[in-house]
């Protein structure tokens, strides 16, 4: 059995070379072509490896794996795998099929220089038999090289690609391990892995969003994406050069009024001219600090906020990005379109609390900087005064002063509190006024000011008590899924005496 220690690069590719039923195929495309290398340098290669093929040349690769829209995407890899895998049962599999557990790992890759970043990306998977004459099964993962240096990349990707064979091999019955272990021998500011997939009968108990939490969990990488059908997305296929619409939340659970926040800001989002003819694409975001708001990261609180979103139809981020410049700047990597961040007054007095930015040498107004460059704007969703009161009685030193509002004690309480009348303390009003006057903020319109009153943490509490009126404040979609499910601590009305069993999250592709 191989052991638990951290292992070399080359111990890991000689641990496979020495398992005598391992037996395939190893094929890279593009700027690659480093991984196969590990197991020839490693020794004993003639004991797993079938084959190695390497093309460089669009042409050589179109020729052996047919035309792809784009070489370095997910399909180009199908592709891959699919010939491979087929050419390998079809030669050997009457020769060693029954004493072999057949593989083959591809990769297409496209490296790039110093001002190329978006270039610098790859993917790359493995198909496998977790034993002889079984279904083979697949794990495909997307990659982002951020060293600047052609030669770094390739070896970051020949390290990565011995991990994900390795980890297919050994770790399956661990997964925490097996995602931890892709960055083995690896510093986490060199590669990145923003995508991850499971198929096939090995990982017909596998959740790929779980999957894809853990990446994000263990630092592999700052942002996942998950489509409403459930699946997990690359980003950059689903951003690249398209206008972002976002709201960040906390959606435990999602309610009337979160809806109506993403309803007026795609409004007015869509009548901005730098959106015209320009694709858009909507996102609901949720922090990795808002999932462990609880205390701790549960897979069902996760699934449960992830799978009310996505019964709305909405694309839902989960981000490790609580200061909303970083957030920005993360769709930047893809898109110099248009950015919509859709937010309450309280996410903006957030905006304009000094001591998130005490790690950055010119404090709030480098965060603003980074914040409102490249066409992005805040749309405020408005606060009725009695909740705006509300939200300023925190405890003492919960907001700082160089963020702390005066409210208006003379204004009546059902008097909205918006972008245009919201009053910051003294030191931020000038630059407060600036973004106001220049359109970097803006105030939402046509709200509806019958449900401004609901919010989250009081949609829970009476989830969990049993009070039926939550039902009247959440989408009606979620609301049947949550009492389907029993989700966020919903029970069914029973009979005295019967027990309730809530349904378990369900897993999606």
């Amino acid at each position: 059995m191989p052991s638990d220690e951290l292992l070399t690069t080359n111990r890991k590719a000689l641990t496979i070379n020495l398992d005598e039923p391992k037996y395939g195929t190893f094929a890279e495309i593009g700027a690659g072509q480093e991984v196969a290398r590990h197991f020839f340098q490693a020794g004993g290669a003639a004991g797993t490896m079938a084959k190695s093929i390497s093309a460089y040349d669009l042409k050589f690769g179109d020729a052996i794996y047919g035309k792809a829209a784009r070489h370095v995407s997910r399909e180009r890899l199908h592709s891959m795998l699919d010939h491979e895998y087929d050419l390998l049962i079809e030669r050997l599999q009457e020769l060693r099929g029954d004493r072999s557990a057949f593989f083959v790992f591809a990769d297409t890759i496209s490296a790039g220089g110093r001002e190329e970043a978006d270039d610098r990306h790859g993917w790359m998977g493995i198909r496998f038999q977790d034993a002889p004459k079984t279904t083979p099964s697949d794990i495909i993962l997307h990659v982002r090289m951020w060293d600047k240096e052609h030669v770094l990349q390739q070896q970051a990707l020949g390290v990565v690609g011995v991990n994900l064979i390795y980890g297919a091999f050994y770790y399956l019955n661990d997964q925490d391990k097996f995602i931890r272990s892709l960055a083995d021998n690896l510093s986490i500011d060199r590669i990145e892995v923003d995508m991850i997939n499971f198929a096939g009968p090995l990982f017909a108990h596998v959740d790929n969003r779980m999957m894809s939490l853990k990446l994000v969990e263990f630092g592999l990488t700052n942002a996942v994406m998950f489509s409403p059908q459930g699946a997990v997305l690359q980003p950059s296929e689903v951003l690249r050069d398209k206008a972002v619409l976002v709201e960040p939340g906390s959606f435990r659970p999602v309610t009337l009024v979160n809806e109506d926040v993403l309803r007026c800001a795609l409004t007015q989002f869509l009548q901005e001219p730098a959106v015209q003819g320009i694709d858009v694409v909507v996102l609901m975001e949720i922090t990795m600090e808002n999932l462990r708001a609880s205390g701790s990261l549960e897979t069902a609180h996760f699934l449960a906020r992830v799978d009310t979103l996505a019964a709305l139809g909405n694309n839902v981020l989960i981000s490790n990005y609580v200061e909303f410049y970083r957030l920005t700047s993360y769709f930047r990597i893809y898109t110099k379109q248009m950015v919509g961040v859709a937010m309450g007054i309280n996410n903006l007095l957030e905006v304009f609390n000094e001591s998130h930015y005490e790690n950055l040498e010119g404090g709030i107004l480098e965060s603003f900087g980074r914040l409102f460059r490249n066409a992005t704007k805040l749309y405020i969703y408005p606060m009725r005064k009695s909740a705006f009161d509300r939200y300023c009685k925190k405890p003492s030193g919960a907001i700082p002063d160089a963020a702390a509002v005066r409210s208006r004690s003379t204004l009546p309480v059902d008097v909205f509190i918006n972008a245009n009348n919201l009053q910051v303390t003294m030191h931020l009003r000038n630059l407060y006024a600036h973004l106001l006057e220049n359109h970097y903020i803006e105030a939402l319109v046509g709200y509806a000011p019958a449900i401004a009153d609901i919010f989250s943490r009081d949609v829970l509490s009476k989830i969990q008590s049993g009070d039926s009126s939550w039902e009247k404040m959440v989408p009606a979609k979620a609301a049947e899924l949550i009492k389907q499910r029993g989700l966020f601590g919903y029970q069914s009305p029973v009979s005295p005496g019967l027990p309730v069993t809530p349904d378990a999250p369900v897993a999606a592709p």
